[in-house]
């Protein structure tokens, strides 16, 4: 084997080396490009969320002078908080909205009802994102963990990312499991 053999080869080696780099990089961009999309939609929706159940506190407040049932919620928008506790908080308000609704006759009116039905279908859009935010981290997470896609991801500085629900399922805690 002459030394322009060896060179050929070592060549080639060098070459699908840099192929395989190069796809295994592209997947994990893809996944964390993925991720960021479902972030921006949960994002969103969780700012629709917010937002109509200001207006429906509104209305709470023009029948119901007595109590501020919702004032906790909405100090949320001040506080810093991850969306997933924004989205627990916001379920909670929602649930204490439909409530007052079975109290109060006089919410059951188009615009009350028109507001939760706007609140239903952020919902979905929340669950999908949700969703495909979970699938994507959960395909993401394969591919850092296998062998050799993880020197790759330490070399980028890619980590395990946590579920939606903020749990780590690479951690010691077992019960960490909320409701």
């Amino acid at each position: 084997m002459n030394i322009y053999s060896f060179l050929l080869i070592l060549l080639i080696i060098l070459g699908i080396i840099a192929i395989f780099y190069v796809i295994t990089y592209n997947t994990l961009v893809v996944f964390k490009l993925k991720i960021e999309k479902a972030e921006g939609i949960i994002d969103e929706s969780l700012r629709q969320k917010y937002d109509v159940i200001a207006r429906l506190n509104v209305m709470i407040k023009k029948v119901v002078t007595k109590k501020d049932y919702l004032k906790e919620y909405i100090e949320l928008k001040d506080k810093r908080i991850s969306n997933y506790e924004m989205d627990r908080k916001l379920t909670e308000a929602e649930n204490i909205i439909l409530e007052v609704k079975g109290d109060y006759e006089e919410l059951d009116n188009k615009d009350f009802n028109g507001a939760l039905k706007e609140i239903k279908s952020i919902n979905e859009s929340l669950i999908s994102g949700k969703t495909y935010y979970n699938r994507n981290t959960n395909e993401l997470n394969k591919v850092i963990r296998k062998f050799p896609t993880n020197i790759i991801a330490k070399i980028h500085r890619y980590k395990i990312k946590p579920f939606f629900d903020g749990k780590n399922m690479q951690d010691a805690v077992l019960d960490d499991f909320k409701l």
